[in-house]
């Protein structure tokens, strides 16, 4: 064979050798991954791999999303760049238990019907076509989950979305949970009425509630939530604290000063309006502080008393709304939430720096709050009054911690004796239970993880849910359902944390735009306000009665006295000055910015051609200056 029959035979064999090397090597180092990005994005975290490795039965992603419209959006594609690579990473880890798929729902298709019947949302866009952009779990039993739309504001908790989608596919029982409380809006039938967050509860749990005069929990219970519960007896006490011992999951709302307490049978009863943690707070290393709590820096915009018997919006110090910023963006408990926590003649949580108990506060007031009686706080008591109680303290105060870890009991020298009820029927129902009980336990057996908030009142629709819209504008109910939903879910849920965002922040073009608003911001909202006054008095001086219109020159103002017409005139003149004016800062503001990025595009396009030449002429250079 000579040699130029040869090249071909050989170019020939080099490229089936790749391909086929290609194709038995690629599956078998799938699962093998080296992940260089600076926070892991692409490694997945060990409870998310422990989630995957224990599937009991195979689930199918389907991952749906309109390539053509989502190619306008740069945002939206880089996510579903994102999301497609994570799902690689989940199939990899989890094998054949996991199978991944993706369909592009075109108008009028059958991949529309799927995702529109399956519940993705589709989303209006500027085109003629909506985005669909989300992903549909389904297991054996055809039972199906959604993640409607995949907002690219929520990457950091992707992972957990994920995960927790799949997780509840491998359990598709609905969590029971046990709900003890005095409130009476948490206290009504979920189907028929109470409050927006218990009938959100009954659709996604399996909720028992706890009578008041309890001997023995539900059997079976996942999780507890206490809201403003009752003043438990010793061996109530006692129950609830084995349960955390054995199972771990409580969310606990307490309050100094509840105002949605229910009123006393009678005048002779004294109002209940203060529950705290009892027993459990020094064993924790938690209490609850005497008195509510008020706060300028977070006060919400209510409506309230104004002075002069008018009412009208105002900020109350009584009434926080922490927004995300005060919360702990690292906790999977807080760190999804997009919007205000509501409060209402909260309390504030005291922290005891030397319990061993490991605990992290996810939600705190501003840095100068003030203490306020709760027998006044629970007065609708104004903004005035308050403000002239208000005594401003230094640091944040904790409005939600979260105790995690190992526990001890609150009751060191074990169970106490119970006080039987002197009804027999209900002292042998009674008896019953007690007989029931597990032995007394003096550490926990499972990693307990409470969530605690110092207020009651924020289950109530007053403070989050805008009745009319029937739709939420604070995250109070969504933080609740989360922690519910996490602490009944799979236990590795809880310590999935929120993950960082691929996205990088253009810090110097952000650090110009800050020092370009702090230099013009003034002068603009004074140009603004002056370009408002102006056109309004022109307005005025334009309005005529309705006889005089056809005698008024609006471009001249001939019906107007002398003085009136010069008026017109000078603000006429006043308007277009500010208006250049305003362009100008405008331009202004832009400027460096502009010239950044200009720079920025020369140095993309021609500073790789620079370098070349410059090179070209330097070796150039070099042999004209070599000797022959």
């Amino acid at each position: 064979m000579t040699p130029r029959a040869f090249l071909p035979a050989a170019t020939a064999l080099i490229l089936a050798i790749f391909i086929a090397a290609t194709l038995i090597i690629y599956p078998l180092t799938r699962p093998a991954r080296v992940d260089f990005t600076q926070n892991a994005l692409f490694t997945l975290s060990p409870e998310t791999r422990s989630v995957l490795d224990t599937l009991e039965e195979p689930i199918e992603l389907t991952f749906v999303y309109t390539r053509q419209v989502g190619q306008d959006y740069p945002q939206v594609r880089a996510y579903a760049a994102r999301v497609r690579e994570l799902l690689d990473s989940y199939s990899a880890v989890a094998g054949a238990n996991l199978k991944v798929t993706e369909i592009d729902p075109k108008p009028f298709s059958e991949a529309e019907d799927q995702a529109l019947a399956a519940g993705i949302d589709a989303v209006d866009t500027e085109g003629d076509d909506p985005l669909y952009f989300g992903i549909i779990g389904q297991n054996t039993v055809d039972e199906q989950r959604v993640l409607a739309f995949l907002a690219p504001e929520r990457e950091e908790t992707l992972e957990y979305d994920l995960t927790r989608l799949i997780a509840r596919l491998d359990r598709p029982d609905p969590p029971k949970i046990g709900l003890l409380t005095t409130l009476p809006g948490m206290g009504a039938d979920g189907a028929e009425g109470g409050y927006t967050l218990l009938q959100e509860m009954e659709r996604s749990f399996d909720v028992e509630p706890v009578a008041g005069d309890f001997y023995a929990l539900p059997e079976d219970l996942d999780a507890l939530i206490m809201i403003h519960p009752p003043e438990l007896t010793e061996w109530q006490s006692w129950v609830i604290d084995q349960f955390i011992l054995r199972t771990g999951r409580v969310v606990m709302l307490v309050d100094a000063a509840a105002k949605t307490s229910p009123e006393p049978p009678s005048r002779r009863v004294e109002r209940r309006i203060r529950s705290d943690l009892g027993r459990f707070g020094p064993v924790w290393g938690v209490t609850l502080a005497e008195k509510a709590i008020a706060d300028t820096e977070t006060a919400l915009p209510i409506q309230a008393p104004t002075g002069s018997g008018r009412t009208g919006i105002i900020r109350h110090p009584l009434y926080l709304s922490t927004p995300p910023s005060m919360m702990s963006q690292d906790s999977i408990l807080t760190a999804p939430l997009s919007r205000s926590v509501n409060f209402a003649s909260s309390g504030a949580l005291v922290l005891d720096e030397a319990s061993p108990i490991d605990k992290e506060v996810l939600i705190e007031t501003g840095t100068g709050p003030s203490w306020i009686d709760p027998e006044t706080a629970m007065t609708d008591i104004g903004v005035e009054e308050t403000l002239a109680l208000y005594e401003p303290t230094e640091g944040a105060r904790a409005l939600g911690v979260r105790v995690h870890g190992t526990l001890v009991s609150a009751f060191p020298d074990g169970r106490p004796e119970p006080v039987l009820p002197e009804d027999p029927v209900m002292a042998q129902f009674a008896s019953e239970a007690i007989e029931q009980a597990q032995p007394h336990i003096s550490s926990s057996e499972r990693e307990a993880e409470i969530l605690i908030l110092a207020d009651a009142d924020l289950v109530d629709d007053g403070l989050y849910i805008d009745m009319q819209r029937q739709s939420a504008f604070a995250d109070n109910g969504a933080l609740i359902m989360n922690a519910l939903d996490m602490m009944s879910g799979n236990a590795n849920l809880l310590s999935l944390r929120a993950r960082a965002s691929s996205r990088r922040t253009m810090t110097r073009v952000e650090a110009m735009r800050d020092e370009a608003q702090a230099r013009f911001f003034e002068e603009q909202a004074q140009l603004e306000s002056q370009l408002a006054e102006s056109e309004a008095r022109l307005q005025e001086l334009l309005q005529i009665d309705s006889r005089d219109s056809a005698l008024l020159d609006s471009a001249t103002g001939a019906s107007l006295s002398a003085e009136q017409q010069e008026e017109l005139a000078q603000l006429r003149s006043e308007v277009l000055a500010t208006r250049e004016r305003l362009r100008s800062i405008e331009r202004d503001f832009r400027r460096d910015i502009d010239g950044l990025e200009g720079w920025l595009k020369f140095i993309n396009i021609f500073a790789g051609a620079i370098l070349i030449g410059a090179v070209g002429c330097f070796v150039w250079w070099r042999r004209r200056k070599s000797p022959a």
